[in-house]
C-alpha cells in the first residue's frame, strides 16, 4: 500500500558516499553568570518564515509583546531585503501590518507596495491600487512602478499609454522608463524599436546609463548589426569619460556568443576580471555561465576556484550556476562531485541544486543516480517536490513504467493539500502521460487522467485534443464527447472537428 509519498521513488536506494554526517549533540556547557541569550532580530525572525510556516502578523505582534520596539526605517529595510530574495509575499504582509498601524509610507514605499501587489496578487489588483491613491500618491514612483508592471506582463498597449501619459505629466526625467520600454520590446521580439527610444532619450538630453546601453547592444545584435554594437561600445568608452563596467563586458560576451564570434567573446569576459575592483559573487556568475555558453570547460573550472579562493563562503546560488554550467558542458563527473560536495556542506537544503541534478542524469539515461538524488532530497527538506516528481513521472512513462509515473502524480497531488501551494503539471508532463496512452491505446488511462486534471482545474484545449487523438489510434468511440467539450466550454476548431469525426466513425 501506498503511504508515505515524500519517500516515493521506487526500487533500489542508495546514498551518496558521506552524505551521512554525525548527528551526535555536543557536550553542553554552563555558559557562566551574567551571561544573557542574544534574541534573533527583526529581519532573523521575519526571513525565517519561510521555513518555519508561521505570518508575519503572528510575528510582529509577538516582537511587540516582547517590549521591543519597531521602528519604520527597519520594517522598511525588512521588506527589501525579503522583496530582493522573492519573498514578496511576506515583504507585502509587513506593508500591510504597518498601514492598520497607522504608520506612514514614503512616496518611494507606494511603488514598492505596488510592485508586490502585482507580484502576488496580479496585475489587475495592482492597477486597483494605483487607481485608490488619492492625488498626492499618484507621482514617479507608483507611476514608474505600474508601467514596469506592465512591461513584465508584456502589455505593450498599456505600457505605451502609461509611458505616454508619464510623458504628458512630465514625469519621464531619466532612464529608467525608457528601459523598462526597451526591456518590453526586447521581450516581445521587436528589437528594431529600441534604437528610436535611444534617440528620443538622447533628444531630450536624459543620458544612457549602464543598462539602457546593455539593451542597445543586445538589440542590435539581434539584429545583426555588429558594426553597430561596436559603435556602442567605443560611445561608453568615449566622450572623456568611460562608461564601462564588467556589466559591458558581461553582455558584450553575451552578443558575440549570440553572434558565434566565441574568439571575442572569450576576450569581453577577461575584460570583465579586469574591470572587478572586488570580488564580485554575480560577476563570477555570470562568467561561469558565459564561459560555459562558449564551450570552454576549463576557463569554467578556473572561475570555480577563483570564487572558492575569494570568498569565505559558496553560497546555493554559486552551487547552483556551477552545477547548471557543467550541466551544459557534459561533465558528468564535475556535476556529481560539486553535487556531492554541496550536499554534504550545505546549511539550507535548495531543492532547485536537486532539480539540476535530476535533470542533468535524467538527460542521460542515469536514471539510479536521478533517483538517489532525489531520495537524499526528501531526507533534508519537507519539500514539496512538484518539479523533482514531474522529471520523475517523465523518465518512468519513457520508460513504460505507467504504474511508478502515476504514483508520482498521487504523491504531487497528496503535497498540494499539505503544503498549501497550487500545482498544475506542465505541459510536458501532461503531454508525456498522453502519448504513453496514445502510443498504448489505453483510452481507460487517458480518462483517468482527464478526471485528475479536472480536479486541479487543468483541463482545457489541449487535454481534450490529446484525448481524442487517444480515442483515435484506440479506434474507439467517444458517445457524449461534444456535450462534453460544450459544458466545459472548449471550442471547437477544426483541428476538433477533425478528430470528434474521427472517434464518431469509429
Amino acid at each position: 500500500m501506498w503511504r508515505n509519498p515524500g519517500r516515493l521513488i521506487g526500487k533500489g536506494r542508495k546514498t551518496w558516499p558521506g552524505r551521512q554526517l554525525s548527528t551526535a549533540a555536543p557536550e553542553s556547557s554552563y555558559p557562566g553568570p551574567g551571561y544573557v541569550e542574544k534574541k534573533p532580530g527583526l529581519y532573523q525572525i521575519l526571513s525565517a518564515l519561510r521555513a518555519t510556516g508561521g505570518t508575519v502578523t503572528k510575528a510582529l505582534n509577538d516582537y511587540q509583546m516582547e517590549g521591543r520596539a519597531i521602528k519604520r526605517n527597519e520594517l522598511m529595510r525588512c521588506v527589501k531585503e525579503l522583496r530582493k530574495f522573492g519573498h514578496f509575499d511576506h515583504s507585502l504582509e509587513i506593508m500591510e501590518w504597518m498601514e492598520k498601524r497607522g504608520i506612514n509610507f514614503a512616496h518611494g514605499d507606494l511603488g514598492v507596495r505596488l510592485d508586490l501587489i502585482c507580484k502576488t496578487k496580479g496585475i489587475k489588483e495592482a492597477e486597483n491600487y494605483f487607481n485608490g491613491l488619492p492625488d498626492w500618491g499618484k507621482h514617479l514612483p507608483t507611476y514608474g512602478s505600474l508601467l514596469n508592471c506592465y512591461c513584465k506582463e508584456l502589455d505593450s498597449e498599456k505600457a505605451l499609454q502609461l509611458f505616454d501619459k508619464m510623458d504628458e505629466l512630465q514625469l519621464i526625467k531619466n532612464s529608467l522608463p525608457f528601459n523598462n520600454m526597451m526591456s518590453l520590446y526586447m521581450r516581445i521580439r521587436q528589437p528594431e524599436k529600441v534604437p528610436d527610444l535611444v534617440t528620443q532619450m538622447k533628444q531630450r538630453n536624459i543620458s544612457p546609463c549602464t543598462f539602457t546601453y546593455s539593451i542597445w547592444m543586445h538589440s542590435l545584435g539581434q539584429l545583426k548589426d555588429m558594426e553597430g554594437v561596436d559603435k556602442v561600445l567605443e560611445e561608453m568608452r568615449g566622450g572623456g569619460e568611460d562608461k564601462t563596467d564588467w556589466t559591458t563586458y558581461s553582455n558584450l560576451a553575451t552578443v558575440y556568443t549570440n553572434a558565434g564570434d566565441l574568439e571575442r567573446a572569450r576576450s569581453a569576459l577577461k575584460m570583465v576580471e579586469q574591470k572587478l575592483d572586488s570580488p564580485n559573487r554575480q560577476a563570477y556568475h555570470f562568467l561561469i555561465t558565459l564561459y560555459a555558453g562558449t564551450g570552454d570547460l576549463d576557463e569554467v573550472h578556473r572561475v570555480w576556484g577563483c570564487i572558492k579562493s575569494k570568498f569565505n563562503q559558496v553560497t546555493n546560488s554559486t552551487y547552483l550556476v556551477i552545477i547548471q554550467a557543467l550541466s551544459r558542458l557534459n561533465d558528468v563527473e564535475g556535476v556529481s562531485r560539486l553535487f556531492a560536495e554541496w550536499e554534504s556542506a550545505c546549511s539550507s537544503y535548495d531543492m532547485k541544486i536537486a532539480n539540476a541534478a535530476m535533470k542533468f542524469y535524467l538527460e542521460r539515461g542515469m536514471c539510479e543516480e536521478a533517483e538517489m538524488v532525489f531520495d537524499g532530497a526528501t531526507k533534508r527538506t519537507q519539500g514539496p517536490y512538484f518539479r523533482a516528481r514531474e522529471m520523475m513521472m517523465i523518465s518512468f512513462l519513457k520508460r513504460q513504467q505507467l504504474d511508478s509515473a502515476l504514483q508520482q502524480m498521487k504523491a504531487a497531488l497528496a503535497e498540494i493539500g499539505v503544503n498549501q501551494k497550487p500545482w498544475r503539471p506542465s505541459q510536458e508532463t501532461v503531454g508525456a502521460f498522453f502519448s504513453f496512452f496514445e502510443e498504448e491505446k489505453d483510452v481507460s488511462g487517458a480518462e483517468k487522467l482527464v478526471k485528475i486534471l479536472k480536479q486541479i482545474e487543468q483541463c482545457g484545449y489541449n487535454v481534450y485534443r490529446q484525448l481524442l487523438k487517444t480515442y483515435v489510434a484506440a479506434g474507439e468511440s467517444a458517445p457524449g464527447m461534444r456535450e462534453r467539450l460544450e459544458g466545459d466550454g472548449i471550442e471547437v476548431d477544426e483541428e476538433l472537428k477533425k478528430l470528434l469525426d474521427m472517434v464518431e466513425a469509429a
